[in-house]
């Protein structure tokens, strides 16, 4: 299960203005609502204006307002997560 205290702290990388567009992105070790917010917000704080759900019951990260994976995939795995292949929506 989630070992919630050895999760990395995220620091924001910068403040890209991101592309309209949503994607998806599976995340087999989101297991807890610690994991889905850590998730979200680094995702929002590196890409603002993006909309995101993490669900960990789903284990699916939603995100709007980007349709850059290689970004989100780098986000989540630097917020200590290990992302899977994306897709479009």
């Amino acid at each position: 299960m989630c070992g919630c205290s050895n999760h990395q702290s995220h620091k924001a990388a910068g403040t890209r203005q991101p592309a309209s567009g949503s994607l998806t992105v599976p995340v087999d070790d989101m297991t807890c609502g610690h994991c889905a917010g850590t998730i979200s917000q680094a995702i929002e704080a590196d890409l603002p204006g993006t909309q995101v759900h993490a669900d960990p019951a789903t284990k699916i990260v939603s995100i709007r307002g980007t349709t850059d994976t290689d970004t989100v995939r780098d986000i989540i795995s630097r917020a200590g997560y290990t992302p899977g292949e994306s897709a479009y929506v």
